[in-house]
């Protein structure tokens, strides 16, 4: 399997990890359940930076977790376009 194919891969777990992390804030103590202190020891040192800079809408719609997606998205592709680029 390529490299390029084996981070598109990861990145791509690692979303589905960081949907599935913020579905479970919907429901009444998912987080607290096995997976959601799973999800939540892999997902959320990554998010929390962007919780940090990026305040909630009207102080209870977070957004971050969307930039954080979509920053997960540019990095993978930028990092198989280096590879690309030096390979």
């Amino acid at each position: 399997m390529p490299v390029e194919q084996i981070i598109y891969l990861l990145a791509r777990i690692y979303q589905y990890m960081i949907i599935v992390y913020v579905l479970l804030s919907w429901l009444p103590n998912a987080r607290e359940s096995f997976i959601g202190e799973i999800l939540g020891k892999l997902v959320e040192p990554y998010l929390a930076p962007f919780r940090r800079f990026i305040p909630p809408i009207f102080g209870m719609i977070d957004i971050s977790p969307i930039v954080a997606l979509i920053v997960l998205n540019m990095a993978s592709y930028g990092l198989v376009s280096l590879i690309g680029y030096i390979v």
